[in-house]
């Protein structure tokens, strides 16, 4: 199988994309994974959660403009409807979430 493009996977017909834009490198990225991936469990099958290594995949984000890693996005129909560089706490990343799931 083919890997997908950025942009074919954030085009996820009526289910939100959160992004988590990291490197290995990123102390905070690391606190956060924990959270990303209970996010991911918590809302499985409502939301979809991606992880782009910033080091490895530049291109995708110098074209959104992260400045700093972690920084997470969240996308609806390939649009970003949220935006937010640094560590989020767990309970506020759900309540984006939940106000973005349909």
């Amino acid at each position: 199988m083919a890997k997908k493009s950025f942009a074919e996977l954030i085009k996820s017909p009526g289910m939100p994309v959160l992004v988590d834009f990291y490197a290995d490198w990123c102390g905070p990225c690391k606190t956060m994974n924990p959270v990303v991936e209970k996010l991911a469990q918590d809302f499985s099958g409502k939301l979809k959660v991606i992880k782009i290594n910033v080091d490895k995949n530049q291109a995708a984000a110098q074209q959104y403009r992260v400045q700093g890693v972690p920084t997470f996005m969240l996308f609806r129909n390939g649009q970003v409807v949220w935006k937010q560089a640094g560590a989020v706490p767990g309970h506020q990343l759900t309540q984006i979430i939940q106000q973005h799931i349909t």
